[in-house]
């Protein structure tokens, strides 16, 4: 059974900082890319950040680049998304995201498999 666990979400003021983590385990594939993406109270999720199979690729939303940053830990199964420089529009529940078959790394169905989200609140 595939389980994606993310953890690291929280109340911050803005400006601050959170690092997120995400913890894969039960994918048939040794490698995979992954992703975040967020979903704010009204809204679509959206895309947030990508890291290709290998780790030498990374991916961001406008929104984010240059604020953001993801990771894979030396632990392949692990990803990290560390976030700077916060903004209360940053606020929303964050979702991990494998890619084990599917290709693509911006849209939700570019992913096989989605973890339950973790709160992210930045208050101004």
């Amino acid at each position: 059974q595939v389980q994606l666990v993310e953890s690291g979400g929280g109340l911050v003021q803005a400006g601050g900082s959170l690092r997120l983590s995400c913890a894969a385990s039960g994918l048939t594939r040794g490698n995979y890319a992954m992703g975040w993406f967020r979903q704010a109270p009204g809204k679509e999720r959206e895309f947030v950040a990508a890291i290709s199979r290998s780790g030498g690729s990374t991916y961001y939303s406008d929104s984010v680049k240059g604020r953001f940053t993801i990771s894979r830990g030396n632990a392949k199964n692990t990803v990290f998304l560390q976030m700077n420089s916060l903004k209360p529009e940053d606020t929303a529940v964050y979702y991990c995201a494998a890619q084990e078959w599917r290709n693509g790394w911006g849209a939700e169905d570019s992913y096989d498999h989605w973890g339950q989200g973790t709160q992210v609140t930045v208050s101004s």
